[in-house]
């Protein structure tokens, strides 16, 4: 499984990242690719993702579950395709650094089987840390536009 970790520090307190990660709502539509979702439960989504990975270009259907949550800290969440050929796992950890700054650390781990998977998975050891990277950044920015928003109304 090809893997993705990234780290980045807000000048915002724990209160404000978890109120963004904690709903999926709000990160979804920022995964690369990203077409739709639909929300089935409080643990259980369905993403539409449009992926292009160098000569293959494929819009894929996601089972997202959200398998563990602990208030404030940790959201680990699953993945995969209906058939399974494209399976994956990830998190969000947040750690108060002091009162008002805090450490988000996300991971994106992928991995695709059988005969496209041979082609595939190679291509994703390069791609998934940088989009995983992306992914995370985004999120941060979006956790620090939205406080930017508040502030202004």
């Amino acid at each position: 499984m090809v893997k993705g970790i990234h780290c980045v520090e807000l000048d915002k307190p724990v209160s404000d990242i978890w109120s963004f990660v904690s709903d999926m709502n709000n990160w979804a539509p920022l995964v690369p690719g990203y077409v739709s979702h639909q929300i089935i439960d409080d643990r259980h989504s369905v993403w539409i993702i449009h992926g292009d990975i160098g000569i293959m270009e494929r819009t894929v259907t996601l089972n997202v579950e959200i398998v563990e949550y602990i208030e404030t800290e940790t959201i680990i969440f699953q993945m995969a395709t209906s058939n399974e050929t494209c399976k994956g796992e990830g998190y969000f950890e947040v750690e108060a650094l002091n009162g008002t700054k805090s450490k988000m650390k996300g991971c994106l781990q992928v991995h695709i089987k059988g005969m496209i998977g041979t082609m595939v998975n190679p291509v994703l050891k390069t791609l998934i840390p940088k989009v995983g990277k992306d992914f995370t950044e985004k999120i941060a920015a979006n956790i620090m536009d939205r406080e930017t928003a508040r502030a202004t109304i």
